[in-house]
């Protein structure tokens, strides 16, 4: 259905000379009424000394776009949000009204509008280490650019804006996640101040992110002269909206699905985002956070952090570092019309990966903007390398292919539980779940946690076999070989791999050594 064109009115003046285009329009007000276009400035102007912070140039990896035909641009998106509560019995509500709110969007697309699939996929950047980690596109930026997809990451929590403004003073100025309410307003947490996380504070508000996903998402559809994803046209090529979430960001998006995404429903007639990919975050990990700063998350059995009878697809992928925890995310998978859903579990995988720092800000930029830069070994070495982007490539594709085409993703068993512990098989791996030749012609056992600081609990890590266990397995080269390519094609039949993450398998497998 093409949703309803919205235009933007009166001019804006040129701000700073970090601007490179000024785009017009009236302040964005999130009243009853269709969600507003966000007035919208850029994009901004990259020079020697200032560049969007995780630029892709300037990742830990960094990525050439313009070799694949993208490019990169940044904004700065400005309207007033509300701030919501989240009762027991329904979906939001409103707290305090039209909250001004400034904030950043980092948006790579293809270069020309005849390479663009019509696809989007809009991502509240993970802001769990205090700053924007870019990980819905390091896991799956193989499979957006593959499809001509275009992504874009939205600075999503006042404690990351902090980070931005200290790496960057001038370019990132106006941001702000201001609270509405003043210190002294019994509502701004003076009586449950102890519900304030320890990354927040109360002259900020958490609780903004809601309505600026949906504004973001909207401006993105929208026929509106800022809107990069118009290319040469008087419209939106944007067809599809796919809403992305991982970890803590994750527990936002079940709180946008459950909360926000009716009101959406009910003031536009449809929502902006047409499917979901909920990753790492269900039941007691993170299956939910606190609708605003104010009040708790709902706890860990509360039915409003299960996912059902959403409307549009929405696929959830838990990881072996986290999937216990979350336990209570589990639910039928269910192709019933308004209940699209599938849950997955990734036999092997780590929650907190190596590509999330690959393929995030530098060192030296984290280092400028204030934080810590996260370790990439634990005690027990480094980070697991387990390719976890392999699940979120098909899921993406498969995701598009249920929305586009009715075609209904393939379905997997859970990781096997007895007793509250996984059943592992011979070699130590856990048996069920998403399989992959990792798991299916071992060469190593797969642990989702491992011991150190930071994020190492969720971190994972692999212990190789020796060279005496892999040649009592498969003898030589040749087996192993044949053994992985069997795998890869029936996981590439089965659509749990795609082809291009299929050819990258097979030649890892040909440069592993059996004597």
């Amino acid at each position: 259905m093409t949703r309803v064109r919205r235009a933007l009115g009166a001019s804006m003046a040129l701000c700073c000379a970090l601007v490179g285009a000024v785009v017009t329009g009236t302040p964005a007000t999130a009243a009853d009424g269709p969600t507003p276009v966000p007035q919208v400035i850029g994009p901004l102007v990259v020079t020697e000394e200032s560049h969007p912070f995780g630029a892709a140039d300037h990742q830990l990896v960094p990525q050439d776009l313009a070799r694949e035909h993208y490019v990169e641009e940044e904004f700065l998106v400005s309207g007033t949000a509300n701030v919501y509560t989240w009762p027991a019995d329904g979906p939001a509500v409103v707290r305090t009204p039209d909250a001004p709110y400034t904030t950043r969007v980092l948006v790579r697309r293809p270069e020309k509008g005849q390479r663009f699939s019509g696809n989007v996929v809009v991502e509240m950047l993970n802001p769990s280490n205090l700053m924007d980690l870019n990980i819905g596109w390091a896991l799956a930026h193989r499979q957006i650019i593959d499809n001509g997809d275009a992504w874009v990451g939205i600075t999503a929590k006042p404690t990351a804006v902090e980070a931005l403004k200290r790496f960057d003073p001038a370019r990132y100025a106006a941001l702000s996640f201001a609270n509405p309410l003043p210190l002294d307003d019994p509502a701004n947490c003076s009586t449950i101040q102890t519900t304030i996380a320890g990354d927040s504070s109360r002259t900020t508000e958490n609780g903004l992110i809601w309505d600026v996903y949906s504004q973001v998402g909207t401006w993105l559809r929208s026929d509106v002269a800022s809107n990069p994803l118009r290319y040469r046209s008087t419209e939106s090529q944007v067809e599809h909206a796919y809403g992305f979430g991982y970890s803590q960001t994750g527990g936002y998006l079940v709180n946008y699905i459950n909360a926000v995404h009716p009101l959406v429903v009910e003031s536009d007639g449809e929502p902006v985002y047409d499917a979901y990919l909920v990753a790492v975050a269900g039941g007691a990990f993170v299956g939910a956070v606190p609708m605003n700063q104010c009040e708790p998350a709902p706890p860990p059995a509360d039915p409003r952090r299960q996912l059902s009878d959403v409307g549009v697809p929405v696929i959830r992928i838990m990881s072996q570092s986290d999937y216990l925890i979350g336990i209570g995310s589990r639910r039928p998978d269910s192709d019933a019309p308004g209940d699209l859903f599938r849950h997955y579990e990734m036999a092997g995988a780590g929650h907190a990966t190596p590509d999330e720092l690959y393929y995030s800000a530098k060192p030296e930029d984290i280092v400028r903007a204030g934080r810590p830069v996260p370790p990439m070994s634990c005690t027990e070495g480094p980070r697991s390398r387990f390719p976890s982007a392999i699940f979120f490539d098909a899921a993406l594709r498969n995701l598009d292919l249920w929305v586009r085409e009715g075609i209904a993703p393939p379905r997997a068993a859970p990781i096997l539980v007895e007793n509250g512990a996984p059943v592992l098989d011979r070699f130590g791996n856990v048996q069920g779940g998403l399989r992959s030749p990792y798991l299916e012609v071992p060469t190593s056992t797969w642990f989702g946690s491992a011991t150190g600081e930071s994020f190492c609990f969720i971190a994972g890590y692999e212990r190789p076999f020796d060279t005496a266990r892999l040649t009592s397995l498969y003898g030589d080269e040749g087996v192993y070989i044949r053994a992985v390519r069997a795998s890869i094609d029936r996981l590439v039949e089965q659509r749990w791999l795609t082809r291009d993450d299929a050819r990258l398998l097979f030649r890892e497998a040909t440069r592993v050594d059996i004597r």
